[in-house]
């Protein structure tokens, strides 16, 4: 199943820099792995703001909140998430 995400991310002023950077590594980490797992299947950055737009591919909503309260920087995230479904006007011959 098809998910839309954004995500937004505030960091508090207050996290020290080297706990930041700590978890900015792990989240990328984790993000390139679920990529290559072909769960994550699309991630753009958002331009000028600290949020991405995703495209996830996973079996349904309950290994989506398990993937996404996975991520390291979760608890500082706004997150928006819309199912997809094939639109019967689209010319392609699969999502991907």
């Amino acid at each position: 199943m098809l998910f839309h995400v954004r995500m937004n991310v505030h960091l508090p002023a207050s996290l020290a820099p080297s706990d930041a950077a700590a978890l900015k590594q792990a989240e990328k980490d984790l993000a390139q792995r679920l990529q290559r797992e072909g769960k994550w299947r699309h991630l753009w950055r958002i331009a000028g703001q600290y949020a991405n737009v995703s495209i996830f591919d996973v079996a349904g909503a309950d290994e989506l909140h398990a993937l996404l309260t996975s991520l390291p920087l979760f608890p500082y995230m706004q997150v928006d998430v819309m199912p997809l479904c094939r639109h019967p006007s689209s010319i392609r011959d699969d999502d991907r």
